[in-house]
C-alpha cells in the first residue's frame, strides 16, 4: 500500500539532513513532499540542497513507523496541519524557517485572528505571576489570541488568565502534543482545548521534552505571534531567545520592567534598555501593534477593518447592532470609560471590548490613555 500524503509530509522532515529551511526551498521548487519524493537523487542536487540530503530522500525507508505514527496522532484526536493547508498560521509562514507542518490538538484560529505571545520565567515572582494572568486576560477579552509555552510560572498564568476571561490560547510545545509537560498542567491543557484553544508541536509525537528541543520551538511562538511580552525573565533566561526570534522574525518585543534588586527581571530589564517597548498595562501592547494589527487584517481581508481605515471613504460594512449600540454611546468631544460604556450599553465587558477594538480599527473609535474612549 503507498504511503498516504501526510506520511510524505512526515518523512520530509524525517529524511537525515533536512531541516525547515531545505523543506521550504523544496516545497517551492516542487509543490509537493510526494513530488519531492518522486525525484532522483540527482534532481535534488540541483535543485540545491546537500548531496547527502537527497540521497536521504532518495534512500528514505521510514515509511512503516510513520504510518504507525499517525494511527497514534488519530487516536488522541490530533491532525496534521501542512504548510500548503489554507488554515496553516499565516504570519508563521512567512518566518525564514516555518515548520512545513504541525501537529495539532484543538482549533487552529481563524485567519483574521490576532496572536500575542505572552512569556517569562518558570520560577516567577508572586508580582510576575499576577501580572501574566492579567494580561492574559485582558488580550484575551479584546479578542486577542494568547501564545505561551505552556511551561510553569508565567506562561501558565498567562494561559489561565486567557481561559478566565473566556478566550482562545494557544501552547506551543517542546516535545510531541501527546506529551503534557509539565504534568501538572494536564488540567489546563485539558482547559485549554476545551475552550476552543489549540495545542501543537513540529516534534514527533513521544518526543521528550529535553532542553534542546525549546530554542527552535520559541522561533514557533514568536512566528505565530504580532508581538511577544517578556513578563519576567532572568538574564540567561530562555525568554531571551524568544525575544530575539522576534526581532529577527520583525515582531514586536515589549518587557515589563522589574525590580533592579530582583534576579528574575535582570533579563526583562536589559531588553527595556536595548529597546524593547516598555508594558504596565494591556493599552501598551494595542498602542504600539495597532500599525501591525492593521496591517495584518488588511493582508487576511480584502474588506478588512485595516482597509476601511485607510480608505478616504467611508466604511461600507454594515455595523451590527451590539457596535451600533457601543458606537451611538460615544460623542467625538467626550471621553467616556470602559466601565461607563459597559454600563450604558447593557453588555457584558468582554463583547464592549471585542468591539471597541473592532472600532477602533476601522477609525472610528479613539483609544485615550487610561481606558477612556471617543469617536474618532
Amino acid at each position: 500500500m503507498p504511503p498516504t500524503p501526510d506520511a510524505y509530509w512526515l518523512a520530509l522532515r524525517r529524511a537525515k539532513g533536512v531541516g525547515p529551511r531545505t523543506a521550504r526551498l523544496l516545497l517551492e521548487r516542487f509543490q509537493s513532499p510526494e513530488q519531492i519524493f518522486a525525484q532522483a537523487e540527482s534532481i535534488l542536487v540541483e535543485a540545491g540542497i546537500s548531496r547527502s540530503a537527497a540521497h536521504s530522500i532518495a534512500s528514505f525507508d521510514g515509511f512503516a513507523a510513520i504510518d504507525l505514527e499517525l494511527c497514534e496522532l488519530q487516536r488522541i484526536g490530533g491532525r496534521l496541519v501542512r504548510w500548503s493547508d489554507s488554515d496553516y498560521p499565516a504570519l508563521l509562514r512567512h518566518i525564514a524557517d516555518p515548520p512545513p507542518f504541525l501537529f495539532l490538538r484543538g482549533t487552529i484560529p481563524p485567519t483574521e485572528a490576532h496572536c500575542v505571545a505572552v512569556v517569562g520565567a518558570r520560577a516567577a515572582s508572586e508580582a510576575g505571576l499576577r501580572m501574566a494572568r492579567r494580561l492574559g486576560f485582558e488580550l484575551a477579552a479584546k479578542g486577542f489570541v494568547v501564545v505561551s509555552g505552556l511551561a510553569r510560572g508565567i506562561d501558565g498564568e498567562a494561559h489561565q488568565g486567557a481561559l478566565d476571561a473566556g478566550g482562545m490560547t494557544i501552547g506551543v510545545m517542546g516535545c510531541g502534543i501527546d506529551l503534557i509537560y509539565p504534568a501538572e498542567h494536564r488540567r489546563l491543557a485539558d482547559s485549554i482545548l476545551a475552550n476552543r484553544g489549540a495545542l501543537l508541536s513540529e516534534l514527533p509525537l513521544g518526543t521528550a521534552p529535553i532542553a534542546e528541543n525549546f530554542p527552535t520551538r520559541n522561533r514557533i511562538l514568536s512566528g505565530l505571534s504580532l508581538g511577544v511580552v517578556i513578563v519576567e525573565a532572568a538574564e540567561r533566561s530562555g525568554s531571551l531567545i524568544t525575544a530575539r526570534m522576534a526581532l529577527e522574525q520583525d515582531r514586536q518585543v515589549f518587557a515589563v520592567p522589574g525590580s533592579p534588586l530582583s534576579g528574575k527581571s535582570r533579563g526583562s530589564n536589559r531588553l527595556l534598555k536595548e529597546g524593547a517597548r516598555l508594558v504596565e498595562c494591556v493599552e501598551d501592547v494595542i498602542e504600539d501593534l495597532a500599525p501591525q494589527l492593521a496591517s495584518a487584517t488588511k493582508t487576511a481581508r480584502v474588506d478588512s477593518a485595516a482597509e476601511r481605515k485607510t480608505s478616504s471613504n467611508p466604511p461600507t460594512q454594515p455595523i451590527c447592532k451590539d457596535a451600533k449600540l457601543i458606537l451611538d454611546s460615544l460623542r467625538d468631544d467626550e471621553r467616556l470609560h470602559a466601565d461607563a460604556i459597559i454600563e450604558s450599553s447593557g453588555l457584558d465587558a468582554k463583547t464592549v471590548l471585542r468591539f471597541l477594538l473592532d472600532l477602533e480599527l476601522q477609525g472610528l473609535v479613539r483609544q485615550h490613555p487610561g481606558k477612556l474612549f471617543s469617536r474618532s
